[in-house]
Parts: C-alpha cells; structure tokens; sequence
C-alpha cells in the first residue's frame, strides 16, 4: 500500500492499541468483558429464539455451526503459540455464550 496520510494514522493507532492491550490487567479486563457479553448473547439469543418457536431447530443448528467453527479456529494453532487478542476474545466469548445456554436451560428445567 501507499505511504498516505490515512495509512499512517491507521498504522499509529493500531500500534497503540497493541501497546495499550499488553498490561495484562488490560488484557484480562477485555478478556471478562467479552466473557460476560457472551453470557448477555447467549440469554438474549435463547429468550428471542424461545419466544418465536418457530425456528428453534434452524437456530440451534447454527449457534452450534458458529461454536463449532470458533473452536476449529482458535484451537488449530500449536498448543503453546501466542495467540492474539481477538482469538482469545473470541473464544472466552464462546465460553461465556455456552455456559449461557447451560444456565437458560437448568432455568428450564429441561
């Protein structure tokens, strides 16, 4: 890419942004914010997709198709690899999405 101005900004705060989120209070911060709008996704989603019932089997098969999909991607790296912040933002975002569905569905009773 060219040298512009745009792309210079872009650059600057992307690198600050890196150094911001290497405090590791900062990171675990991020890391127990994703985890609790996952657990928020997860009891919207059921509570949206129960009071409908009509596409219960569609929904279902696709939150297990994007579970499924976020595992495959963030556990295909070496076990002992660094990995960035959005993986592992992503995946505690899917932990908090299925013990979500674990709690809804104890509520339930079922």
């Amino acid at each position: 890419m060219q040298n512009t101005r745009i792309n210079n900004l872009l650059d600057a705060i992307a690198s600050s942004l890196g150094q911001l989120f290497r405090n590791p209070w900062r990171r675990l911060s991020i890391l127990i914010i994703s985890f609790l709008f996952g657990f928020f996704l997860g009891t919207a989603i059921s509570t949206i997709a129960g009071q409908k019932a009509e596409l219960d089997i569609v929904v279902a098969a696709f939150l297990v198709l994007l579970t499924e999909l976020t595992s495959r991607i963030f556990y295909n790296r070496k076990l002992f690899a660094k990995r960035p912040l959005w993986l592992e933002c992503l995946n505690i975002l899917k932990v908090g999405f299925t013990y979500s569905l674990f709690v809804e569905a104890f509520k339930l009773g079922s």
